[in-house]
């Protein structure tokens, strides 16, 4: 597995993650347990160094899960877990005060079974917390040797310059997609300046990239996509677009729609990791094989050129979840 580095402070790992919340949260029924530590353990034996989690997927069993399955290998894997809201619960509103945080750490270390987290992000901004006191307090753990690089997730520039400047910041990571341009307008350019990783979730469009999803789908009554505008029933019909557009170029690669939209984020920047998430093996192989389609600047300039003349129709949170957002 290709290796990359997010950012400046030193911080390796494989050229795509796994993104680890659908295993226990959002997308419907959890997992069997040790069917999730079979694909844990199965993308670790396939190179994946970067896993992805946090205390408010669950709240607190994701942790748990990746702490038990990556035991075996975790010298050899980077784990990232969050902090930053109310008891875990997104729902119960934000809470970064410098407690929160150690609290959170004390608790996630423990969940991780690991004596150090080695990325550790804010989950969302908090405006009731000036974001030099989470960086500071990130800063203190990190020379406490309980954390290894501080991340920010769903910022703004203003906010991750500010932060940058009382701790390096490791990565960025926030949703990023052929669906979901908007970072290239500035985020991109300040990442680039400052040195920092991008992680970009939800790199599929939540599923939808890969063709499997359409307007017929039903998807499970606790499955969070039932809320999101953007898979209202009008809305996938429209955004079908996108996916043939895509399945028509996976067809010239031999390779699949979601192959393609991962090797396009991949071909943006050397130092863009993709986390996709599943709960399958034989998916996870078809997202690890995206590091082997190759995407010439021609082939580049096309896809763009053509996802410019497609509306993506339906907001890509629901209103309650888009306020937690900073714009």
């Amino acid at each position: 597995m290709e290796k990359r580095k997010l950012g400046n402070t030193g911080l390796e790992v494989s050229a795509v993650g796994l993104g680890c919340m659908g295993l226990s949260f959002g997308y419907g029924p959890a997992t069997e347990k040790q069917e999730a530590i079979k694909l844990i353990r199965a993308a670790a034996e396939r190179g994946v160094t970067f896993f992805d989690t946090a205390e408010a997927y669950g709240p607190y069993v994701n942790e748990e899960l990746l702490g038990e399955a990556l035991q075996p290998f975790r010298k050899a894997v980077v784990i990232a877990t969050k902090f930053g809201f109310v008891g875990g619960v997104p729902a119960k509103g934000l809470d970064s005060r410098p407690e929160n945080i150690r609290a959170v750490a004390e608790a996630s270390l423990k969940r991780l079974r690991t004596d150090v987290i080695d990325l550790f992000y804010q989950h969302r901004v908090d405006p009731n917390v000036p974001i030099e006191d989470v960086a500071g307090t990130v800063k203190d753990l990190i020379s406490e040797g309980k954390v290894k690089h501080f991340g920010l997730s769903e910022a703004g520039v203003a906010t991750i310059r500010r932060a940058h400047a009382v701790q390096p910041v490791a990565a960025l990571q926030s949703e990023y997609s052929l669906w979901w341009k908007e970072p290239e307008a500035e985020i991109l350019p300040a990442l680039e300046e400052l040195g920092i990783g991008f992680v970009p979730f939800s790199p599929l469009g939540k599923g939808f990239l890969t063709g499997k999803i359409n307007v017929d789908t039903k998807f499970d009554q606790s499955d969070f996509r039932n809320k999101v505008p953007r898979f209202a029933e009008e809305n996938r019909k429209v955004n079908q677009n996108l996916v043939d557009l895509l399945g028509q170029i996976a067809m010239q690669k031999q390779a699949t729609a979601a192959q393609v939209a991962l090797a396009w984020l991949l071909a943006q920047k050397p130092w863009i990791v993709p986390i996709p998430g599943t709960t399958k093996i034989h998916r996870l192989e078809e997202n690890l094989g995206a590091v082997n389609i190759q995407l010439s600047e021609s082939d580049l300039s096309e896809i763009n050129a053509a996802v410019s003349q497609i509306k993506i129709m339906g907001a890509r949170y629901p209103a309650e979840m888009q306020k937690q957002v900073e714009r």
